[in-house]
C-alpha cells in the first residue's frame, strides 16, 4: 500500500487530502479545502494542511495545478501563486512526487469512475464509450479542458479555453463587445467562468453586476432575480457552443463536464438550451446528436485524478 498526499489547486481553493493507493484501488480521505487567498504559496498552504490534520504527512504526493505544467517557473492563471517544479519537492519535504495539470487529473478521474459517477446531460442516454477520445471540459474560477484517451487511458492537456470566444447571435456580440471594452481581446473563459457571470449579467442588463460573484450565482442558480436568471440561461448556452467546439476539435466520442461549476449547475444544464447550442454546428449537427454528454458526480474529481495519475506514472498495479 502506498500513502499520499492528494492536492488540487485551483484559482479559488486548494483541496489536499490523504490518499492510499492498493491493489489497484485508490482510497481518499475527507478533503481539507483551503482558500488561496489566505496562503501566500502552496507551501504555506501544505503547511496549513499538515497543522490541520495534526500528524505526520507522506513523503509522497500527487499534485495538480491549474496552469500549464511547462517550464521551470509555474505561474498560476487565476491565482498568484508560483510553484518551481526544480525546489518542489525539497520545498514539501517530499521524497516522490507528479506535478500534472489540473484539469489533466479531471481527465484521470473520468477514466477511473464508473457509470454510476455521471449523471446524464443530452444526447444518447448510454454510457460513454469504452474506446475513442473523450473531451472533458468544466467552468470554474477559470475553464478547464483535457482530453482522455480511452485506448491506453492516455490523458492530454489543453488551453482550448483561451482561444477567441466565438459569438453565435447579437447578445453573444453584446458580451463579446462589453468584454473587449475591458479586455482587448477576448478568450472563451472570459465568458465561460465564475467571474464570467457577472460579464454577461453586464452586458444583458447595461447595469453593474453586484459586486460578488459568490452573491450573482446564488440569485441565478436560486431564481430569485430575473436578471440573473437569464444570465445564467445564456452562460449555459456559452457552455454549450463550446463544449460543441471542442467535441469537433478532438474528434470526441463523448462529452464530461466538470468543474468547480459543473456540479453546481447539475440541476439547470439538462433544462437549459445547453443541448440545442451544443449540437447547433450546420452540417455536423447530426454528429453531434450522437454524442452522449455527461456530467460528473465525483465529489473530488482533481483528487482522484491526481492520485490515478501518480499511481499510472509508477506503474501500480
Amino acid at each position: 500500500m502506498t500513502e499520499l498526499v492528494a492536492a488540487d489547486i485551483g484559482g479559488t481553493h486548494a483541496r489536499f487530502a490523504l490518499a492510499r493507493i492498493h491493489a489497484g484501488q485508490v482510497a481518499l480521505e475527507e478533503p481539507v479545502v483551503l482558500r488561496c487567498a489566505d496562503h501566500t504559496s502552496l507551501a504555506e498552504a501544505w503547511a496549513t494542511f499538515g497543522r490541520m490534520i495534526a500528524r505526520p504527512l507522506p513523503r509522497a504526493a500527487a499534485i495538480a495545478v491549474a496552469c500549464p505544467v511547462a517550464g521551470d517557473t509555474l505561474k498560476l492563471t487565476n491565482n498568484l501563486w508560483v510553484i518551481r517544479p526544480a525546489v518542489l519537492g525539497t520545498e514539501l519535504g517530499l521524497d516522490s512526487h507528479i506535478l500534472i495539470n489540473d484539469f489533466e487529473a479531471v481527465a484521470h478521474a473520468v477514466g477511473a469512475c464508473g457509470p454510476d459517477q455521471f449523471q446524464h446531460v443530452c444526447g444518447p442516454d448510454v454510457p460513454l464509450p469504452g474506446s475513442g477520445v473523450i473531451s472533458v471540459i468544466g467552468p470554474g474560477t477559470g475553464l478547464g479542458v483535457a482530453m482522455l484517451l480511452r485506448d491506453g487511458g492516455k490523458v492530454l492537456a489543453s488551453e482550448g479555453s483561451h482561444g477567441d470566444f466565438a459569438p453565435v447571435d447579437a447578445i453573444d456580440d453584446a458580451i463579446l463587445a462589453h468584454l473587449r471594452r475591458q479586455f482587448g481581446r477576448v478568450s472563451t473563459e472570459r465568458v465561460v467562468s465564475g467571474p464570467g457571470l457577472a460579464a454577461i449579467y453586464a452586458a444583458m442588463t447595461a447595469e453593474a453586476a453586484p459586486p460578488d460573484d459568490t452573491a450573482l450565482w446564488q440569485q441565478a442558480l436560486s431564481g430569485t432575480a430575473a436578471p440573473a436568471v437569464a444570465a445564467l440561461t445564456r452562460f449555459c448556452m456559452a457552455l454549450g457552443s463550446f463544449a460543441g467546439n471542442m467535441a469537433l476539435a478532438h474528434g470526441a466520442g463523448g462529452v464530461v463536464i466538470a468543474g468547480g461549476l459543473g456540479a453546481r449547475l447539475a440541476g439547470v444544464l439538462p433544462q437549459s438550451a445547453f443541448a440545442e447550442r451544443f449540437v447547433a454546428k450546420g452540417r455536423f449537427l447530426p454528429m453531434l446528436q450522437g454524442l452522449p454528454v455527461k456530467l460528473i458526480r465525483h465529489a473530488q474529481p482533481g483528487l482522484l485524478g491526481a492520485v490515478t495519475a501518480f499511481a499510472r506514472h509508477r506503474n501500480m498495479p
